[in-house]
């Protein structure tokens, strides 16, 4: 019999911490967070990070797993999430995975790490060409190089542009190869039956619950948790600091933006959080098997 991975995510506000629990209880499953901000200790308020009652309801895994001045990546989580998955099939308990982070979402669906290595001596090479040249030189490179095409590369994303010329300069590949062979890798997971549930609500309702959830961390203190969380450095770690109330919050800290001006500022940017998920969840997640409208 195939072991059971039951995926939980919608966008942010939607309830899925409530949704998970009671769902993880009804099928003797035990829970892996798929929250990108949850794994830093101290960012409780700003991230809805379930309270100790709620922790204490169904076994949690990957949350509070390093301080913020330490970065944590997509593949740290991978590998955290396979051992964590594969401790509590031993212990007989299914899985429930939730949580909002695209990328780390897509990790229970299809390969998201590349194994080609790429050298600092590379990664030098072609962040000097395109200070250098811009775009259109990273691109003029990349194509003596991939002289059959580009693929499903975004050309307009310097990012990826780059990312792409790193890697064909490492494997001394072109990139539809690379490309068909990281398509070519197997699932995650393969072996499991997942059920995947995609949360939903009202346009209106969410942006209420979203305006709301704002205001109560504001009254909870996420003023003072990210005073606090600034004296242990979570300015040296961007991923953490540019999290979604904590940047708006390190930005009325810093003089940067008067007070009346933060609640609607994590509001709108939470809004547009929203808009992003959906569409992550339409175009780089499948189908959900069932889709639960509150």
């Amino acid at each position: 019999m195939k072991q059971s991975l039951h995926i939980i995510t919608g966008p942010t506000a939607v309830g899925k911490t409530e949704y998970a629990l009671g769902y993880a209880q009804a099928h003797d499953a035990e829970i892996v967070s798929c929250d990108a901000s949850l794994v830093y200790r101290g960012m409780d308020i700003g991230t809805a990070k379930p309270t100790h009652a709620e922790l204490a309801r169904v076994p949690h895994h990957l949350i509070d797993l390093c301080p913020v001045n330490e970065p944590y990546d997509i593949v740290a989580y991978v590998r955290d999430a396979q051992a964590a998955v594969e401790a509590i099939f031993r212990r007989g308990k299914s899985v429930v995975v939730t949580g909002g982070s695209g990328f780390y979402l897509k990790s229970f669906f299809a390969p998201v790490i590349d194994v080609v290595k790429v050298s600092d001596e590379v990664r030098a090479a072609v962040a000097t060409l395109y200070e250098a040249e811009g775009l259109e030189g990273l691109l003029m490179d990349l194509r003596e190089r991939s002289p059959a095409g580009f693929g499903n590369l975004d050309i307009k994303n310097p990012r990826r542009v780059l990312r792409a010329l790193e890697r064909c300069i490492a494997s001394g590949k072109d990139l539809l190869t690379l490309q068909a062979e990281f398509a070519a890798r197997p699932e995650p997971y393969g072996d499991c039956s997942k059920h995947y549930i995609l949360l939903g609500r009202d346009k209106e309702n969410l942006k209420q619950r979203v305006a709301h959830r704002a205001d109560l961390m504001l009254q909870q203190g996420l003023i003072e948790e990210v005073e606090a969380l600034l004296k242990l450095g979570l300015q040296a770690n961007p991923s953490a600091a540019s999290a979604i109330g904590y940047r708006e919050t390190i930005a009325f800290l810093a003089g940067d933006m008067r007070r009346e001006e933060l609640l609607s500022s994590i509001v709108q940017n939470t809004l547009h959080l929203v808009k992003k998920q959906g569409t992550w969840f339409r175009t780089q997640i499948r189908q959900p098997d069932e889709t639960v409208f509150f």
